[in-house]
């Protein structure tokens, strides 16, 4: 199903039904600040193991990333020193992944993982849903390796390709083909691992 959203003004009424299929075990298909990305809730796990499946991921190998819309929600399930909360409150929301230390607060599903993604996208569907669940998605871009650039930007076409696996299409636009800039901060120093749409201030 495609639901059509608007990323300036999203309708309350639409986000609360989103947020309602999330918490009822839903994953969906929405845009960020880069590219369109599948989601679910992290205490999702069936929806968590579905995602790794279509992505072909280990779950124990790879990292898994959350879309947080506040710091202080990343701070439940992340650990931060002080440089690193800097740089994020300077480049948040933002087309970044930053890789943090997980704290203890991280889901059953999740305990055996030392580090998450923590991404705050400069989308205000993306932080509206998050801020009406009440807890992070767990998310992973679709795939942006297709012959046509359409069928990872237009959500028109998404829905064609992955409607059936998924309970929603948010159609916030057309998305970008640019994934996010990694910045790993478990080290001594913060180390941009994968170039992307970001710079950081």
């Amino acid at each position: 199903m495609l639901l059509k959203l608007y990323d300036k003004n999203p309708n309350p009424a639409q986000i609360r039904h989103i947020a309602e299929v999330l918490r009822n075990g839903g994953i969906i298909i929405f845009p960020t600040d880069t590219v369109y990305a599948f989601g679910c809730s992290i205490f999702n796990a069936s929806g968590v193991e579905f995602i790794a499946r279509i992505k072909n991921h280990d779950m124990r190998r790879n990292n898994l990333s959350f879309i947080c819309h506040e710091l202080s929600q990343v701070s439940e399930f992340a650990k931060m020193d002080d440089e690193a909360f800097k740089m994020m409150r300077r480049n948040m929301p933002g087309p970044f992944t930053f890789i943090l230390n997980g704290s203890s607060k991280l889901p059953k599903l999740f305990k055996n993982k030392k580090t998450v993604g923590i991404r705050m996208p400069d989308n205000e569907i993306t932080l509206a849903i998050v801020r009406e669940l009440g807890n992070p998605l767990m998310t992973s871009s679709i795939f942006t390796n297709e012959e046509s650039e359409e069928y990872y930007t237009d959500p028109e076409l998404i829905e064609e390709k992955y409607g059936h696996q998924v309970d929603l299409v948010i159609d916030g636009g057309m998305g970008g083909s640019i994934h996010s800039t990694i910045v790993d901060c478990t080290g001594d120093e913060p180390e941009i691992i994968r170039e992307g749409a970001g710079s950081l201030v």
